[in-house]
């Protein structure tokens, strides 16, 4: 029985994540936290690239472990020694969700309501800085991908392409980098 590169592949990607957490954040609560997430944003790619969908047995309880996390166990990605809190990881996954709801009005059905759910996900985590640093990562690539793919393969510009992956990437990159990336553009 052959088994699927993909296996392997999901496994090496949790893999080389959970030890960049681990040298990134220690080993701590938190790093527990973000390497559950880490590997919700893997499944999420996977199933975004196969069905165009993001699950809600996913976000929604993302969503709540967000905020349950940010008030017990999450720091403030800002401030060292302090948690996120609850009123930070609110308006996270508010920005997130709002802004991405919005979009799905203007686009008419554009963006579907699991990547709304994502975003609102991402902000429970991260809070609201992080959660547009998220969305602004999210947003070049994906555009990145959708205008190489109408010069090289001839796409016009409502091909259907799955988000999720280029958000999952934003996450990645915020978790990991964002502090520093952010820390970076305020001093330019």
């Amino acid at each position: 029985m052959r088994i699927s590169l993909r296996y392997p592949a999901v496994e090496l990607l949790n893999a080389v994540f959970y030890v960049l957490i681990c040298v990134k954040f220690g080993i701590t609560a938190y790093s527990i936290y973000y390497m559950m997430f880490i590997s919700a944003l893997i499944v999420i790619t996977f199933i975004d690239i196969d069905y165009q969908i993001i699950p809600d047995a996913i976000t929604v309880p993302g969503m709540a472990l967000g905020l349950i996390g940010s008030t017990f166990i999450l720091p403030d990605p800002h401030i060292y020694g302090r948690l996120l809190g609850i009123s930070g990881s609110v308006i996270g996954l508010l920005t997130g969700g709002v802004i991405f709801y919005i979009i799905a009005v203007v686009s008419r059905g554009g963006m579907g309501g699991g990547d709304i759910k994502f975003m609102a996900m991402a902000g429970a985590t991260f809070g609201w800085k992080l959660v547009l640093l998220t969305i602004f990562i999210g947003s070049f690539t994906g555009s990145v991908y959708g205008i190489s793919l109408m010069i090289f393969k001839g796409k016009g510009r409502k091909a259907k392409v799955p988000f999720g992956p280029f958000l999952s990437l934003g996450a990645a990159v915020s978790l990991l980098y964002g502090r520093e990336i952010i820390a970076y553009y305020l001093n330019l």
